[in-house]
């Protein structure tokens, strides 16, 4: 399934799934499969989580994180649903054969 694609310039990342759209920085991402995946990917943990309590998970992991490491990047990296995504967003087959709640284990 395609989600909608909106071009946001001032966007500060190359790109971000709120669902239902995948939001990218520039135009020309729309070509990169790797990117396109793994927002694809987030649009399924949050269909899976039923979207509103994604978000809230999501905060919560990242803030514990933050306090934990002291560090954006680390906290962002550590974010489970971030994990699966980035452990998988290069198969291309991935997203269509992808687990109900994959991202459980990517611990």
């Amino acid at each position: 399934m395609g989600y909608p694609i909106i071009i946001i310039p001032y966007l500060n990342v190359d790109g971000m799934a709120i669902y239902p759209f995948i939001l990218l920085k520039k135009a020309d991402h729309r070509r990169d499969a790797v990117l396109i995946r793994h927002e694809t990917i987030h649009l399924k943990q949050q269909q899976e989580m039923l979207v509103l309590p994604f978000y809230m998970v999501y905060l919560i992991i990242y803030l514990f994180n933050l306090f934990r490491f002291k560090n954006h990047d680390r906290a962002y990296k550590a974010i489970i649903f971030e994990r699966e995504a980035y452990s998988n967003d290069r198969e291309p087959g991935y997203v269509t054969n992808r687990p109900f709640w994959a991202f459980l284990n990517c611990k």
